[in-house]
Formats: structure tokens, C-alpha cells, sequence
């Protein structure tokens, strides 16, 4: 993957978990829809065919890493 990409990805990955996080805070959305919307996310690729583009399992496994972690989500 070119740098360029690569930068784009981790801007658009932090803009996303901030948004995550202020839709928490705000109470717009619960922590059980934040981590819906990341299983479905990381579903998405885990099931997509691999011809449909390079990295649908290294994205599947990221977002898993990120449920794990609990990083889009303020826990006590």
C-alpha cells in the first residue's frame, strides 16, 4: 500500500473513533449500537471475497483488534 494511502487510513480511522466517542458522550448512541456498527464493519470485510480488494481480512482483523481494545467506547 502507497504512503499516501496509508496516512489516509489512519485519518480516516482516528476521525471515525473520535466520532465514535463524541456519539457516546453525547448520548446519541449507546455503547451496544458503537459496537454493533464495528461488528457489522468488521463482518463487512471479513466476508468479502478477497478479489473485491486487497486487505478485507487485515481491515476484518484491525476493527476486531479495536472491539477487543474497546477504543471507540469510554469505559469506566
Amino acid at each position: 500500500m502507497p504512503v499516501d494511502n496509508t496516512y489516509s487510513g489512519m485519518a480516516a480511522l482516528s476521525i471515525c473513533e473520535a466520532l465514535l466517542l463524541a456519539l457516546n458522550d453525547a448520548q446519541i448512541l449507546p455503547e451496544s449500537e458503537i459496537m454493533g456498527i464495528l461488528e457489522d464493519a468488521a463482518a463487512t470485510h471479513a466476508n468479502a471475497p478477497e478479489a473485491e480488494g486487497e486487505g478485507n481480512a487485515a481491515a476484518a482483523a484491525l476493527i476486531n483488534r479495536i472491539i477487543a481494545g474497546g477504543n471507540s467506547v469510554r469505559r469506566p
